[in-house]
């Protein structure tokens, strides 16, 4: 009887090799700083090559210097605008050139909202917008055309605990419905890309990143409060997730949203 079962992946009986990023590429999007940077040294550790795309920030040149020396992989930093389908098209062309290939899209650039969406000038939806979603969209494109290619590879996504949930304090409409939309694509893509790639979200919680140094003691406390393990996370404690979805620890993963809040959503 003919069947269309798929034939399982060849995987290691040990669990280091199976969570080994030997051989593999990989591009983190954001990696100048906060999660970026620690999801790099997370990878780069594990033994794989990294490729750091940062916006203006650029101690994403001396990370790249730091990983080749710390762990003696290949890395490398790339200024690359994800607002551009042009840069981010061109980026991962030079990439492949540098690196030979392409197994993992770290899309994770983003930037949040500042009030909320009666208060919201135009340009700054727009921009959050062009960051946070598109600038997904545009990496998902540019590096599925490849994976499509060469017949594998991996997406994951940096989301955000905002796109299950309201934040309070703060008033963020528009970023808490763009982290929705990228869950959803990311889902759609996994369904679209089964035969060659798999795609999941991480969604942080509160997270201790420049992002949130402009926050006041008084939003945090109410963070605090709103979170059972009553305080925020050190980018360092996010490295586990992003490392499991891109190494073949996870080859029977796709479609999913890993929260990552400390039981903020539970309540």
């Amino acid at each position: 009887m003919s069947t269309i079962r798929k034939p399982n992946p060849q995987l290691s009986d040990s669990v280091f090799e199976m969570f080994s990023m030997k051989g593999k590429v990989t591009i983190i999007t954001g990696a100048a700083g906060g999660i970026g940077a620690e999801v790099s040294r997370a990878l780069a550790e594990a033994g794989g090559d990294c490729a750091l795309w940062y916006g203006n920030n650029t101690a994403a040149i001396d990370i790249a210097k730091e990983l080749e020396e710390k762990y003696k992989v290949k890395a490398k930093a790339y200024k690359v605008d994800v607002r551009e389908w042009e840069q981010v098209d061109n980026g991962v062309k030079e990439v492949i050139k540098d690196f030979g290939h392409l197994d993992v899209m770290i899309a994770n650039a983003g930037i949040p909202a500042t009030t909320g969406l009666l208060k919201l000038s135009f340009e700054e939806w727009n921009n959050v917008v062009q960051t946070d979603y598109n600038g997904v969209f545009y990496c998902a494109r540019a590096a599925g055309q490849v994976f499509e290619k060469q017949g594998h590879g991996n997406l994951i996504t940096t989301a955000s605990m905002s796109g299950s949930i309201v934040n309070l304090p703060q008033n963020q409409a528009n970023y808490n419905a763009i982290k929705a939309a990228v869950i959803h694509l990311t889902k759609s893509l996994a369904v679209e890309w089964a035969d060659f790639a798999r795609c999941n979200s991480v969604s942080p919680g509160y997270i201790d990143t420049p992002i949130s140094y402009k926050v006041t003691d008084e939003v945090k406390e109410e963070w605090y409060r709103r979170t059972p393990m009553r305080r925020d996370a050190d980018a360092r404690e996010l490295k586990g997730i992003y490392l499991y979805l891109a190494s073949n620890a996870s080859t029977f993963t796709t479609g999913s949203d890993f929260i990552v809040d400390g039981g903020h959503c539970c309540p």
